[in-house]
């Protein structure tokens, strides 16, 4: 008799039953399928709602609206949230390139806060020359420190160091001239900045003054290097200085100067007691107060105008502001050198006894 044999029924068939040994069916199972399916709808729905317009919002009397942007790391055309990068983890780490040495400038010395003084300022303001007229007397071998001559440019010597400059120095000094003109009215109308070109035409040997008391004989090399120190408005006539000397130069035209410039000014108008206090101190110009002047009358229409200072049309605004109108101003002094008689159009050389 056979034995008996149980059989079990049969389980209906399904493509998630399948075993993972089995090849996989073509196609994909059902479920993968709706598990995509449903997850590309999941995706294009969001994608939908993330393009959709943001509310507006009502409207507020002076206000604007405002735009509302997507989150930060959400992409403004598909809604879709970027993922950050993965992290690689590993021990090994690439070497880094070394950087390619560079030529460079060495690095400039500190200088020490209380660094002595150069030679050649030292002998500037000793005798009253330029910087470069002093390296030309160190460089010629004419000054000593303590003694010891010194021709090294740039050197640095103690402020208590005795420097004596010998006599060959102030003879090569006596070659750079200055120059005294006598400017014409309306003489600075010309190209040139300020008009210095047309009144540098008008330094020429034919227009040295006949009683020009100066040993100097006129020399082409005057005119290299000659600088206006200062100027006159063009209404303006009287003094002017040019000069080869820097020195010079600035002890006129430096802020911290203490030449007394005279100028002889006509005007036509009334002036009252307290205008005269006024002119003499107390008035402003462009909201800064001006030093105190000199003003008298020299005759019925003419004042006399001491200052020790230099503005542009000072004298003429000055004026106006006590009431009274300029006609004519000429500068007959600066310092203690003064025009004298020389002709209007004319110049002559700064005398040996003369100084700024």
């Amino acid at each position: 008799m056979p034995r008996p044999t149980l059989k079990l029924p049969a389980k209906p068939v399904t493509d998630d039953a399948r075993s993972p040994y089995r090849k996989p069916l073509r196609g994909g199972s059902k479920a993968l399928k709706q598990s995509f399916a449903h997850s590309a709808a999941k995706t294009e729905r969001h994608a939908v709602e993330s393009r959709k317009p943001a509310p507006a919002l009502p409207p507020v009397h002076g206000v604007l609206s405002v735009k509302v942007h997507p989150k930060r790391g959400v992409a403004r055309s598909t809604g879709a949230r970027a993922l950050p990068p993965a992290r690689i983890h590993s021990d090994y780490s690439a070497p880094r390139a070394e950087p390619v040495p560079q030529a460079s400038a060495p690095p400039a010395p500190h200088r020490p806060l209380n660094e002595p003084p150069r030679l050649a300022k030292r002998v500037s303001e000793m005798a009253f020359c330029s910087r470069r007229q002093a390296d030309e007397w160190i460089e010629n071998g004419w000054i000593r420190v303590d003694g010891v001559v010194v021709t090294t440019l740039g050197a640095r010597v103690h402020p208590n160091a005795r420097i004596e400059i010998k006599e060959e120095a102030s003879k090569h000094q006596s070659e750079s001239v200055t120059i005294l003109l006598n400017k014409p009215l309306a003489a600075d109308r010309g190209p040139g900045e300020g008009g210095s070109e047309a009144l540098m035409q008008l330094i020429r040997p034919e227009n040295r003054w006949v009683e020009d008391l100066s040993r100097c004989t006129f020399k082409a090399t005057h005119l290299r290097g000659l600088a206006q120190a200062g100027k006159l408005d063009a209404e303006s006539t009287g003094m002017l200085v040019f000069t080869q000397e820097g020195s010079v130069a600035r002890r006129i035209t430096g802020d911290d100067t203490r030449l007394e410039k005279e100028y002889m000014v006509r005007v036509e108008g009334e002036l009252s007691p307290e205008g005269m206090k006024l002119l003499n101190h107390g008035l402003e110009l462009d909201e800064v107060k001006l030093k105190r002047a000199q003003v008298s009358w020299q005759n019925e229409q003419q004042l006399r105008f001491v200052v020790h200072e230099s503005r542009q049309g000072q004298i003429q605004r000055m004026c106006e502001l006590v009431g009274l109108r300029v006609t004519s101003i000429k500068r007959i002094r600066i310092g203690s050198v003064a025009l004298g008689k020389l002709p209007s159009g004319q110049w002559r050389y700064l005398r040996e006894d003369e100084r700024f």
